[in-house]
């Protein structure tokens, strides 16, 4: 065999294993990105989808839903897109952006359990301010 074949051999097999890698990292660490109307069309859809598959849900949270308990520092809320809602659950800090304001948009990491409730694992709440220049009179 030719050092030529050997080389094109040894580099086939290195860029294979590194591309099987990259896709098995990321079918391992991919998460799903839904709104709630996008959750409950695939949860109907693939019922194994509840408490198997960790996703991202993006969407406001209903005004006057938050229901804070400092002492277990467990927030409860719910979220909508204006179609679905569901109840979410978070135990741990919220960030600062996360106020009692309307029209909050948040982004909410977890599961969702049998009983229709997201189990959040992260909370991130999008600033309510634009930061815009101020504008020239």
């Amino acid at each position: 065999m030719k050092a030529g074949h050997k080389f094109l051999i040894g580099a086939l097999l290195i860029v294979g294993s590194v591309g099987f890698l990259i896709a098995e990292g990321v079918k391992e660490t991919g998460v799903y990105f839904l709104t709630p109307a996008e959750l409950a069309a695939k949860t109907s859809a693939d019922p194994s989808f509840v408490e198997n598959v960790g996703f991202k849900v993006g969407a406001r949270v209903v005004p006057g839903s938050i229901r804070r308990d400092r002492a277990g520092r467990r927030i409860d809320f719910q979220v909508s897109d204006g179609v679905k809602s569901y109840p979410v659950t978070y135990r741990g800090l919220v960030p600062d952006t996360f106020t009692d304001a309307n029209d909050i948009e948040v982004v909410v990491e977890g599961r969702l359990g049998q009983d229709g409730v997201i189990r959040a694992t992260d909370v991130l709440a999008k600033c309510g301010s634009r930061y815009e220049a101020v504008p020239k009179a």
